[in-house]
């Protein structure tokens, strides 16, 4: 009995292991460009970019845990059940309860470390990260700043930077253009040769100016005006001058579990209710383990057609019910129809139940998945007649061969053949199982918002309507990576792909239908980013906001007051109606690009466009001429015209916009007028080149899976999921740091983008010309 129990434990935690490994990195792409974004530009130390990404690491394991428990139980015990090892142990005396006690060790010893995780590892994380992060924002502050673009994350300040330099654990500005707008009226400015940003304590930053001048003004007196110059200033910055953290503010999920019920007695009944429904799911969240092992073994054991395949589809399909019933009691709690207890413990209350009775079922009489699909045929004969006769016909031809001859053609041309058409439809196959999967995820991902704000249903259709061409563009790769190592993998491990060889037919030959599959699709990612996906992801953005409860998104841009003219002008105004063309209480300064001082200040009370002038017409104000750090001239006016300040009223009127929401052509022009007006575009170029770039990596990634899925199909096809898993972390990482070093101008934005595409189309193209063919 030893034996047994460590083979089916050995079975059950390998899985467990994988499918850990799988979630918990979906889970953490989120945070992983912001990590390597660290480590390429050298903005924080090495061993504080580690601990970032292990205080990332608990969160995600409180739901991937009970989920690699499941996921280890159910394909576990379905591979076993699908060899009929199941079926020889059971026929050696061992009942249902005799395997619930041999997976009861493993449910327990997950149960354990996902309690030791979600009570005290968890919230110690996420607070050690949020002080981390304190600590951090000083130091990454000044690579916050990116050249030729207006930044206002300082408080009552505005910083304009013509180049950046980055240097050992700060950036070095060039050209720093420096605006105090504590009086928005009359704001302080300050130029300089050289900055650099030192940060001093949590909330509080030096900024050390080189060789510049400030320039003041008086308010109550126009003719007055002050130029100090000097060698080296220092200005100090306070982050957060008045943001104090209390106790009420501080987040629930940082608070140590123990501390929290005390909390609750100290406020009013509406937050108690949160923290004590915070107290319970620290509790409620690990011993998931327990009760969808409950669930799993009994499904496990009966699932005897699906093997691993249908036991990872079963654990989808459960982790999304427990997740809606644990919403569905987390919301109720919150309401205050019932208590922070049982709104938390409902979902194991509910998966409990079902557990035992499931048990008692198949101790009684085991639960056959297949019964469903044997329903399904039945009505199926039922409606076409001749039923008895017409399924026994069926049953004898079982042979794959057979089935794969009584197929219907998806073409009928002589080319593809018919040995494409059965590659092709298995692909395709699993090609759309594998985008449901990440539809699901998406609506897994947002069902809390959906049942929190009320969401109509029609908004939810409409919205996975929409999203579906954005997640099919950027999960692609993903996609056809694990469609042609679970196809080529089930067909070699089937024996399949050594009797076609067998024939003479070259294993090329064999994969040509996925290759040309693979390029049409490639080619249908990039017509559909000229032509479709910007108006779908604008419509999506707008949906998807509208179920997160956010305010929908504009992207005109009144706000901004700080606009880089096209003649090296700076405009400031305070307020501009874009239907009257109008402003109000608008400077202009003038720059010596080669110096970088203000040769020229304007000032006006108010401002117009006169279409018959073709210009601004300036009111009631005055220009002052410069020269260094003396006034050259100054002279007021009651209306006056600049020719030299040639933009019209468009350049003032651009819009913000995403990359996503953009082709290829509108994104070029969109990039070419933002660099006029003085804004970042390095991360734009970057995207740009990543239209032509990206969608290639689909036909990349279907040469490179292909020499894995035919070397690894004798290992299992979990073997080949975890292959695919690994290849495209490797691809994401790679991607994700060329990436970064383009947005970063390490790179050109050409190499950033094309550099993945052509070291993986040279591995891919090595490996598959060492397969045996």
């Amino acid at each position: 009995m030893r034996i047994l129990t460590r083979y089916t434990l050995r079975e059950v935690a390998s899985h467990a292991v994988i499918g850990v490994a799988i979630f918990t990195f979906v889970l953490f792409t989120r945070d992983l460009g912001r990590i390597l974004e660290l480590v390429v530009r050298a903005s924080a130390p090495l061993p504080s970019v580690a601990q970032i990404f292990f205080y990332t690491v608990p969160l995600a394991l409180t739901y991937t845990i009970p989920m690699s428990v499941l996921v280890g139980i159910l394909i576990g015990l379905s591979r076993l059940a699908a060899d009929s090892e199941i079926t020889a142990m059971r026929a050696s005396g061992m009942g249902v309860w005799t395997f619930l006690r041999m997976v009861s060790i493993f449910a327990l010893a997950a149960w354990l470390l996902a309690l030791l995780n979600g009570v005290y590892l968890a919230p110690w994380s996420q607070a050690s990260l949020a002080r981390l992060e304190d600590q951090l924002k000083g130091s990454q502050a000044s690579f916050e700043v990116q050249p030729r673009v207006f930044y206002e994350g300082f408080p009552k300040l505005v910083l304009y930077v013509q180049d950046v330099h980055t240097a050992q654990g700060a950036a070095v500005w060039k050209n720093v253009f420096l605006a105090d707008i504590s009086d928005a009226a009359n704001p302080s400015i300050t130029l300089a040769k050289e900055g650099i940003l030192v940060p001093e304590g949590q909330d509080r930053l030096h900024l050390h100016l080189t060789d510049g001048a400030t320039h003041e003004t008086d308010p109550n007196e126009a003719n007055h005006y002050q130029i100090s110059t000097f060698q080296h200033t220092d200005i100090p910055i306070d982050l957060s001058p008045s943001e104090v953290k209390t106790e009420d503010t501080i987040p629930v999920a940082v608070v140590p579990t123990w501390d929290l019920p005390s909390r609750a007695r100290r406020v009013d009944a509406i937050a108690a209710r949160w923290y004590l429904i915070e107290f319970h799911r620290r509790f409620a969240l690990p011993t998931a383990c327990l009760v969808l092992a409950l669930v799993g073994i009994p499904l496990g054991l009966s699932s005897k057609k699906s093997g691993k395949s249908g036991g990872f589809v079963l654990t989808i399909v459960l982790v999304f019910a427990y997740y809606v019933v644990s919403l569905v009691g987390v919301s109720l709690a919150r309401q205050g129809h019932v208590s922070p207890a049982l709104g938390a413990w409902l979902a194991n209350i509910v998966f409990f139940a079902g557990g035992v009775f499931l048990l008692w079922q198949a101790e009684r009489r085991p639960f056959e998945l297949g019964a469903l699909r044997l329903l399904w045929k039945r009505t199926d004969l039922r409606q076409n007649g001749n039923g008895p006769a017409r399924a026994f016909g069926r049953a004898r031809r079982d042979s794959a061969f057979e089935r794969a001859a009584s197929r219907r053609r998806v073409f009928s041309a002589s080319f593809p053949t018919l040995l494409d058409d059965y590659v092709l439809r298995d692909f395709f196959l699993y090609l759309g199982l594998i985008l449901a999967l990440v539809l699901v995820f998406t609506l897994f991902e947002l069902l809390g918002d959906i049942m929190r704000n009320q969401t109509p249903f029609f908004v939810v259709a409409e919205y996975l309507l929409n999203v579906t061409p954005y997640l099919l563009y950027n999960s692609a790769y993903v996609i056809v990576l694990l469609a042609v190592l679970i196809t080529f993998g089930l067909m070699s491990r089937s024996n399949e792909i050594t009797a076609i060889k067998a024939t003479g037919v070259s294993i090329y030959r064999v994969v040509i239908p996925v290759l040309v599959a693979s390029a049409f699709l490639a080619a249908g990612l990039f017509f559909a980013d000229q032509f479709y996906l910007p108006r779908a992801n604008k419509r999506q953005e707008a949906l998807h906001n509208q179920i997160k409860g956010k305010p929908p998104q504009t992207y005109l841009r009144p706000d901004r007051k700080w606009i880089f003219g096209q003649n090296n002008d700076i405009y400031y105004y305070q307020f501009f109606d874009p239907d009257r063309d109008q402003f109000a209480n608008i400077t202009v300064f003038h720059l010596d690009p080669a110096r970088f001082v203000i040769t020229q200040r304007i000032h006006a009370e108010r401002a117009h466009w006169a279409d018959n002038l073709g210009r601004w017409v300036y009111e009631q104000g005055w220009q002052r001429m410069l020269s260094g750090a003396a006034i050259a001239e100054y002279h007021t006016f009651e209306v006056s015209t600049f020719p030299e300040l040639s933009e019209a009223p468009p350049y003032f009127k651009k819009e913000v916009k995403q990359y996503s929401e953009m082709n290829y052509e509108e994104l070029r022009r969109y990039i070419r007028d933002l660099q006029q007006s003085g804004f970042d575009v390095v991360r734009l170029r970057v995207q740009l080149q990543r239209k032509l770039s990206y969608p290639l990596i689909t036909l990349i990634m279907a040469v490179l899976a292909v020499p894995f899925s035919l070397s690894s199909a004798k290992k299992g096809a979990v073997t080949g999921v975890a292959v695919a898993v690994g290849i495209a972390v490797i691809y994401t990482v790679v991607s994700r740091v060329f990436e970064s070093m383009g947005d970063l101008s390490q790179l050109p934005p050409g190499l950033a983008a094309w550099s993945p595409d052509l070291i993986f189309s040279l591995i891919g193209g090595y490996l598959i010309l060492k397969v045996p063919t």
